[in-house]
């Protein structure tokens, strides 16, 4: 590699650099020069030109973690980039035009959202509420992914598919499988929104497991937003009601459907701006509630065995053990996407084998009293769906104990575990997929 060589890749390794919005000139000065006096000493210790440079860039680290190091050591600057967006630069999309992308799609949800509760009765608008919200969402990344139209038609089959479903299938008002449907919908059309989230590339362990980490993250943006937007409203109505007004008809008519949609699509911004400034929170706060969440089961655990019989146990007491279920899932899932995949051990995946063989107990348990009921009582919607759910999550959780377990005892790299999570991950959607589809029909519609 001559020097003119060198120049254009040490300037394309900048070029990247300065793409991080944490980073400022002055700051990839600093690296720049860094950068160049190690390929200097590598390049006196024998080392050609282009082994140097790739040696020095491998030793410079991820670029991910140089900016969470300068966004920690300049806390300013990144305060104030939570509102203000830097100039594109080449090959970057242009914030300023993004930002109105965005509000354009969610002020396009929130209209849509109202137009469908003052169009549909509750019933219907509950069954097409994936349907009728998601497609900004999904609309969003095909943008920013500059997707082709082939993809974007792709993307745009299951909404169809599932609006035929939710409307064309004769459900029984209040019926089971109506909130089935209604509560599988969006989650199914989840994996549509990772879809183009991945820009197409749902083969790739990496780019899902980068949905992954955009889930967590955008629950908790969603989270903070509703928050936020919930104390916003509140203090304005108290305001007025001191004034002698009433809103809270324009507030529950407008305001909160528009907010709830349209923080949708705003959530999805935050995270994709902010993801190379701010240390991701979804990882953090897995970190805070393994250890309780651990307790918890074993207290549960410890609760069943006294119970005398699982098939006394509450039937709501077994649903909201199937969403404690999903919630460890979740927590095993972040604690994955957070780990350096090259470190050794520690306490924490020690502590995250124990949670995930606690919550394989409590499945078997689960198991155990729905067939139990089963046996007794019959099918139901309520019961299937729940059953399917158990044995999708048995298979999960066992096999990843099993990984944990081989990678504490050194026999297996931690990537294994890693590329389980991600390539069992479709199985989520088509089990949701078909609670959608197949057992409404399976039991009439009732």
């Amino acid at each position: 590699m001559d020097v003119d060589a060198l120049e254009a890749q040490i300037g394309q390794w900048r070029g990247y650099v300065e793409r991080h919005q944490s980073i400022s000139t002055a700051d990839a000065d600093e690296m720049e020069d860094h950068l160049r006096s190690q390929i200097s000493d590598l390049a006196a210790a024998g080392l050609s030109s282009d082994e140097a440079f790739l040696v020095a860039v491998k030793r410079m680290g991820d670029m991910g973690g140089i900016s969470r190091e300068f966004a920690q050591e300049h806390s300013e600057r990144l305060w104030k980039q939570l509102v203000l967006m830097p100039a594109a630069a080449d090959g970057v999309v242009d914030h300023s035009r993004e930002l109105w992308v965005v509000l354009a799609l969610a002020v396009g949800a929130a209209i849509a959202v109202k137009t469908g509760g003052a169009v549909l009765d509750e019933h219907m608008f509950a069954r097409n509420a994936g349907v009728i919200a998601l497609p900004f969402l999904t609309g969003y990344f095909a943008w920013k992914r500059r997707m082709s139209a082939r993809g974007v038609a792709v993307l745009a089959a299951p909404f169809a598919l599932a609006a035929i479903a939710v409307n064309a299938y004769p459900f029984r008002p209040d019926g089971a499988t109506e909130v089935i449907a209604a509560i599988h919908t969006p989650i199914a059309l989840w994996f549509v929104v990772g879809l183009a989230y991945v820009g197409g590339r749902w083969r790739s362990d990496r780019r899902r497991m980068d949905f992954i980490r955009f889930t967590g993250e955008w629950v908790v943006y969603l989270a903070l937003l509703g928050f936020g937007g919930g104390v916003l409203i509140a203090l304005t109505a108290g305001a007025f009601q001191a004034l002698g007004s009433d809103v809270e008809w324009a507030i529950e008519a407008w305001v909160l459907p528009f907010g709830a949609a349209g923080a949708i699509v705003v959530a999805a911004w935050l995270v994709e701006a902010k993801q190379n400034v701010v240390e991701n929170i979804a990882p953090v706060l897995t970190r805070v509630f393994t250890p309780l969440t651990i307790v918890m089961l074993l207290v549960l655990l410890g609760a069943f065995a006294t119970a005398g019989s699982v098939v006394a146990v509450d039937r709501n007491l077994l649903i909201l053990m199937d969403l404690i279920l999903v919630l460890v899932l979740g927590l095993v899932l972040y604690a994955i996407s957070a780990r350096d995949p090259h470190a050794p051990p520690d306490l924490f995946d020690r502590l995250q084998l124990v949670l995930v063989l606690s919550a394989l107990a409590v499945d078997l348990l689960m198991l155990v009293a729905m067939l139990t009921r089963i046996a007794e009582f019959g099918f139901t919607p309520n019961k299937v769906t729940a059953l399917g759910l158990n044995l999708v999550l048995l298979v999960n959780l066992a096999w990843s104990a099993r990984l944990l377990f081989g990678f504490l005892r050194g026999r297996r790299p931690f990537t294994a575990a890693e590329r389980w999570q991600t390539r069992y991950l479709p199985v989520f959607g088509v089990w949701a997929a078909v609670a959608v589809v197949v057992i409404p029909p399976l039991f009439d519609f009732v």
